[in-house]
């Protein structure tokens, strides 16, 4: 009986220490097949990105597609006790720069429903009304091993000039999601530009995403989400909406992932593989779910 006792404490103290799921966001700057053939590179972008169960990228550039595949290839070799897949949204932009918007995400801790790309408007023509240069890329995610089992993720990259109109928008996108799904358990993340000269104090008051309180901006105006030391903005955010995803996110996980200095990089070499640095949050472990895998 003692030792029955003794190996289920051992057990739950196993479950506390158990990893949530950290879901990243990381603008990798101009990745195609330059990127993908610096091995340097390669080898900090691998070292980041198995830090994350799931992971955002964006500026993928490469009409061939081939630098996410070897991307995610080298990945599953260099993180064996994962398994890894992706999904990709359509190139978008209004003429010829083109980007891609890419999950990354670990298969054997969560599983996609669903995916969306958000439509532009007047169908496939150039519409210059349209207020996103790059429409959002939208993934409903599966999680078991989470307090919340199912949410919704908005990437989105803005256009700096844009950024303000582009992120007041995202409130009809997420309008939009809630209806199509009928969830309000929603993440919204990316390249934001939200910050420095991009923004006004005034026009952050006609932003709807800031003036509804339901929506929590987990990275907040203090932080500084660029390499660059003389720069000092928070370009990059994570903002959640949903009574289930708000309390399911651990205190104080959500923060800019200094690899320059986790990595001990120079700027120079950080700056190889992108000027952003990574955002990332982490959500609680479902310690139930845990305990019965276990046993």
């Amino acid at each position: 009986m003692r030792t029955a006792v003794l190996l289920f404490v051992v057990g739950l103290c196993a479950l506390n220490a158990a990893s949530s799921l950290k879901i990243c966001a990381f603008n990798v700057q101009s990745f195609g097949e330059s990127k993908a053939n610096n091995k340097k590179v390669m080898g900090i972008l691998l070292k980041i990105l198995s830090r994350c169960d799931l992971c955002l990228i964006q500026e993928v550039r490469d009409s061939k597609g081939a630098a996410i595949q070897t991307l995610v290839k080298d990945l599953n070799r260099f993180d064996k006790s994962n398994s890894y897949s992706y999904v990709e949204s359509e190139r978008l932009g209004r003429k010829t720069y083109k980007e891609q918007y890419v999950y990354i995400y670990r298969t054997n801790v969560l599983t996609i429903k669903e995916h969306y790309q958000y439509p532009k408007l007047g169908g496939e023509g150039i519409n210059e009304t349209d207020v996103f240069s790059r429409e959002p890329f939208i993934v409903r995610f599966h999680s078991p091993t989470t307090l919340v089992k199912d949410f919704v993720l908005i990437g989105q990259h803005t256009c700096p000039r844009n950024a303000m109109k582009e992120i007041n928008e995202l409130y009809t996108v997420f309008k939009g999601i809630y209806k199509r799904w009928k969830t309000d358990n929603v993440m919204i993340l990316g390249d934001l530009n939200a910050g420095c000269s991009y923004v006004t104090i005034k026009g952050w008051r006609a932003v709807r995403l800031r003036s509804d309180p339901k929506f929590r901006w987990l990275i907040g105006d203090e932080q500084d989400t660029t390499v660059r030391e003389k720069t000092h903005c928070a370009y990059d955010r994570i903002i959640v909406h949903g009574r289930e995803i708000i309390s399911s996110i651990v205190p104080d996980s959500a923060q800019p992932f200094n690899f320059k200095k986790s990595f001990h990089l120079t700027e120079e070499e950080a700056l190889e593989v992108s000027d952003h640095f990574p955002v990332e949050v982490d959500l609680k472990p479902n310690h139930r779910y845990l305990l019965r895998s276990e046993l």
